[in-house]
């Protein structure tokens, strides 16, 4: 089973992750939602198409933009549709 934890929390877990450039993209139903929040960010990559983000907050820290997900994906990422992936000291462990 793989986890995300930040600040103590376990904000996803899931033996059903995606690995795509060396990041765990977990199922969108794996994440606690009560942790995230839309964010108003998105990015850009060549080949997975744009990326929306959430901030990350657990006991009133917040961790801006740590999580991010393709909610349209391009043909060659459509494994990942949805699935949320974690950095900014987010740590993922199995």
């Amino acid at each position: 089973m793989t986890k995300a934890i930040w600040n103590g929390v376990t904000l996803a877990e899931s033996d059903q992750c995606e690995m795509v450039e060396g990041n765990h993209y977990f199922p969108h139903e794996s994440i606690k939602e009560q942790y995230f929040k839309k964010s108003d960010t998105h990015t850009t990559c060549f080949w997975k198409g744009q990326a929306s983000y959430y901030t990350i907050e657990v006991d009133g820290q917040q961790n801006k933009d740590a999580a991010w997900y393709y909610p349209n994906p391009k043909a060659k990422a459509k494994n990942i549709k949805n699935y949320v992936a974690f950095w900014k000291g987010v740590k993922v462990e199995k």
